[in-house]
């Protein structure tokens, strides 16, 4: 890697509204698949004594983590989270500082609440309003309940897959849990808690020679046919029911009995979830969006980088000039930057998505 390759950006930490001074690196994950984004802080304690007691004194305090390359844009925000924890290395005069962005306020709030007579959104907007966070929900949606009782006036955990967890979740357990069930996506950004599909986004392309790292893995257990089975309980025809999602095998298909086929890579993997009081469409619905979940961990690319504000999780990438398969394109799961006065800016990515042209089906069973 040559110096060229490096990006010496501007850093600056906000909290209570002016910058901490002798901050001289920061390392900041910003994960998708319902995580709370990291920050880490190395702080000259010489630098700032007033700005380093008041990390250390403060538990909770709000900071804005920024960076700024040297295009002329001014600063851009990379996490904006409390304060975790703190260690101060006295001999060296080094204070290490961590936390996490503004989700952990709900990570950390448990709840009993039946959230009676509300649909998804109105729980959302009820939850982001207590920890004051602005919210951006997408639009519609029924009632959450129980699913045989009338207007589901009660907000049924089994149903969101929260059975499993102690006896009062969190309210981010509780988002996550909705979110799963409609498909949507679930995050906080700066002061935005948000709540809807993942928003579309411009690939970024990359290629070996712009990049460098860069390491390919295929799960083969994940690359022939996969078949989600969400099975409950029609109230309105008195029945159980199965909704069934499959996605056709890259390489082949697998014949019902789970034999490998001929020309195969593997066994066909079959997933059941076991869901009470859905309708036959909520059903369905759940499981496409599981398949798509499980699928998308077929490929991974991990790749190291120069710094660059534009990839982010959320987003894509598109991998080409491989010369194999891979040369597709990618959903952003996890973003790892390290900014330092010593290393300057450079950054770790890794991406998933499944093999393209895949065939995928549906079909009802009662």
């Amino acid at each position: 890697m040559s110096a060229s390759d490096i990006r010496w950006p501007r850093l600056r930490v906000l909290g209570d509204g002016g910058a901490i001074g002798g901050v001289f690196e920061a390392d900041v994950v910003s994960n998708n698949h319902f995580a709370a984004d990291r920050f880490r802080l190395g702080v000259a304690v010489s630098a700032d004594p007033a700005g380093a007691a008041g990390l250390m004194d403060r538990a909770g305090q709000v900071l804005d983590v920024q960076i700024a390359l040297d295009d002329g844009a001014g600063f851009t925000s990379l996490v904006k989270g409390e304060v975790d924890q703190v260690r101060l290395d006295a001999t060296r005069g080094v204070l290490r500082v961590e936390g996490r962005d503004l989700s952990a306020r709900l990570m950390e709030t448990r709840t009993a609440e039946l959230f009676a007579n509300m649909t998804a959104a109105d729980i959302v907007r009820d939850l982001a309003a207590r920890h004051g966070l602005a919210a951006d929900v997408a639009p519609g949606g029924a009632l959450v309940g129980r699913g045989w009782m009338p207007g589901r006036t009660r907000l049924g955990r089994e149903r969101l897959g929260l059975g499993h967890y102690s006896r009062l979740p969190t309210e981010w357990d509780v988002l996550v849990g909705l979110a799963g069930f409609e498909g949507f996506d679930v995050w906080v950004e700066g002061e935005t808690l948000h709540f809807r599909p993942a928003p579309p986004a411009r690939a970024v392309l990359l290629t070996p020679s712009s990049v460098s790292g860069l390491r390919l893995e295929r799960a083969l257990t994940l690359a022939g046919d996969i078949e989600v089975v969400v099975r409950s309980w029609s109230v309105a025809q008195h029945q159980a029911f199965a909704q069934t999602a499959r996605r056709a095998g890259a390489t082949g298909g697998v014949g019902a009995t789970g034999g490998r086929a001929k020309g195969g890579v593997g066994r066909r993997q079959r997933y059941v979830y076991v869901v009470p009081g859905l309708a036959p469409d909520e059903a369905l619905k759940l499981a496409q969006a599981r398949l798509a979940e499980i699928t998308r961990h077929e490929r991974v690319v991990s790749i190291d980088m120069p710094g660059d504000l534009a990839i982010a999780p959320r987003g894509r990438v598109r991998l080409a000039g491989t010369g194999t398969d891979f040369d597709q394109d990618y959903r952003v799961d996890r973003v790892e930057r390290r900014v330092s006065v010593a290393h300057g800016f450079r950054q770790s990515v890794q991406a998933r998505n499944a093999s393209t042209g895949q065939e995928v089906s549906a079909w009802s069973s009662f």
